[in-house]
């Protein structure tokens, strides 16, 4: 069969094929926010919406409609509902073996203060989730062990989605970043650069900006120190590593940096007032634990935290990696053409399905929690039973997820991605901070930074080109603005709806952290455009 070339005009009216071509995102919302469905079956309508569209309004052959969704499906379930469950089956053998109420008081033992304990779990913690894997790990995770010291689960989903922005951009060891190069042509280090000088003032902000969406202002200002010591540790070598060293371990050591500094001021300085979330909770948790019981109790954690990491480093990822496990999806690799001005030339789309399941993050978590349980105690058969049961309570998110994932696959194969995309490039002089709210964008449709950068990165630099801008800028103001969509995609919105079980809420945890996901993604724009025409000096030559 001869490929099938992408159409980005079917209408010959740009607002109508733009207005058109956002119909299953919408569709998915509206089934969402207004009807209160249950998440799946908002995915589902969405998906059902994109398949429509493609067949009769774009022409995209059956059979190409078929295979997207069921690459998608694949995908959605070997690389994100993998990692999901597997940290979720981390958290219940840390519960099933009594360490994560350890856990718990060794935080507390920092502090008892909650306001503390959030920027320690959700910004300094979930920073090193979303460095060493991502995918989902840092929300599970950092959700699970907000709830295990007594936050609501419904505040525990939306602040973990919240602090889980500014790292995103080097997540999985650099994963997005390098996906930008692969797509553009560009170095690597200059994208790093350029983002490491975009996101360290975002950096700076998230942990007062947390704390801001938990508490009033003055409870807020009751902890400024430590929130300018968290935020300004992680930022300044966030800017550090980017610029001078490598783009895979931003993330990762950051916020190792940030949590020791933490560690250190806390054990000098205290609020003059704490916020405790239950005062019986917490007296009973702060009962002194020695190094070595702690260590034990953070093991299945740091187990798999180093587990992931090595499967996830390039230089180490290789030998977990075998070609003949990446495989071409039948009917659908190579058999549709992207054209200009999305690509210089007409170029067939690749569809590859990866296998290697020994290189990904989730398999890292899943051997990390088999092995912490049998050392901690348990058998292997009721470490097995436990993770039967964590996936019998997911299955409702795996349906969500494989849903969504399809829909996004049948949008970016059949062209509504690039449409929605070209829509934004029309804007001229303001295209910097349009072009940052692009990758916004990008990301709320594919649930990834790197999704994200495959998708718009070319058309960025082909853009920023004609509009005599920088290739590198706005590369790099693609991934940038794209963190902050990471909190409103249905991807993120399913992952922390089933890690603090709030099945049935994820209608209302859009709502709480759309308007964070705005705001934030405007301020990254400011950014861009002041370093576009007020700053240019900034931009790596």
């Amino acid at each position: 069969m001869n490929p099938w070339t992408q159409v980005y005009d079917p209408f010959h009216s740009w607002p109508l094929s733009t207005a058109v071509s956002a119909l299953p995102v919408l569709t998915l919302f509206f089934v969402l926010v207004v009807l209160k469905a249950r998440v799946w079956v908002s995915a589902l309508a969405g998906m059902l919406m994109a398949v429509v569209l493609a067949l009769l309004v774009f022409k995209m052959p059956a059979v190409l409609v078929a295979a997207s969704v069921g690459h998608g499906v694949i995908f959605g379930m070997i690389r994100i509902a993998w990692v999901i469950v597997a940290s979720i089956f981390l958290y219940n053998i840390a519960v099933e073996t009594g360490q994560f109420d350890v856990m718990k008081q060794s935080i507390a033992g920092l502090s008892s203060d909650k306001r503390l304990q959030l920027v320690l779990i959700a910004f300094c913690f979930g920073a090193f989730l979303e460095g060493t894997g991502g995918g989902g790990a840092p929300v599970a995770i950092a959700g699970s062990f907000l709830i295990g010291l007594g936050f609501p689960p419904f505040q525990a989903a939306t602040l973990c989605l919240i602090a889980n922005t500014a790292p995103v951009a080097w997540g999985g060891v650099g994963n997005p970043i390098r996906v930008l190069a692969e797509v553009t042509g560009l170095p690597a280090m200059d994208f790093s650069a350029m983002a490491g000088r975009i996101l360290p003032p975002m950096s700076l902000i998230l942990p007062l900006w947390l704390v801001r969406s938990m508490v009033g202002w003055k409870e807020t200002f009751e902890v400024w120190p430590a929130l300018l010591v968290s935020g300004l540790s992680f930022a300044g070598m966030q800017f550090y590593w980017s610029n001078y060293m490598e783009a895979g371990l931003v993330d990762v050591v950051s916020a190792v940096f940030s949590l020791l500094v933490m560690v250190g001021f806390l054990m000098f300085w205290k609020p003059a007032r704490e916020l405790r979330l239950d005062a019986a909770d917490q007296s009973a948790i702060r009962k002194p634990q020695s190094a070595i019981t702690v260590l034990k109790a953070w093991s299945p954690f740091i187990l798999s935290s180093v587990l992931i990491f090595f499967a996830s480093y390039p230089k180490i990822n290789k030998f977990f990696v075998f070609s003949w496990l990446k495989i071409p999806m039948p009917a659908l690799h190579n058999a549709v053409l992207k054209v200009p001005p999305v690509a210089p030339v007409p170029t067939p789309e690749a569809a590859m399905v990866d296998l290697n399941f020994l290189a990904m993050p989730g398999t890292a978590v899943f051997v990390g929690a088999i092995v912490s349980a049998l050392f901690l105690g348990l058998s292997l058969p009721r470490a097995l039973r436990i993770f039967g049961r964590t996936l019998v309570e997911m299955i409702p998110s795996l349906l969500a997820i494989s849903f969504m994932v399809a829909l996004a696959y049948v949008t970016r194969y059949g062209g509504m991605d690039t449409v929605l995309g070209l829509s934004l490039t029309g804007t001229g002089w303001w295209f910097p901070f349009f072009g940052t709210m692009l990758g916004w964008l990008g990301v709320a449709l594919t649930g990834t930074d790197a999704g994200s950068n495959a998708l718009f990165g070319n058309l960025q630099k082909v853009t920023a080109e004609q509009l005599n801008l920088s290739p590198v800028l706005m590369g790099a103001a693609n991934s940038a603005g794209g963190v902050m969509g990471k909190m409103i995609d249905a991807q993120s919105i399913v992952v922390s709806s089933s890690a603090t079980q709030q099945h049935g809420n994820e209608a209302a945890i859009f709502k709480a952290v759309f308007w964070h996901s705005v705001v934030l993604a405007t301020l990254v724009g400011v950014i861009v455009m002041l370093y576009a025409y007020v700053m240019p000096w900034v931009i790596p030559r």
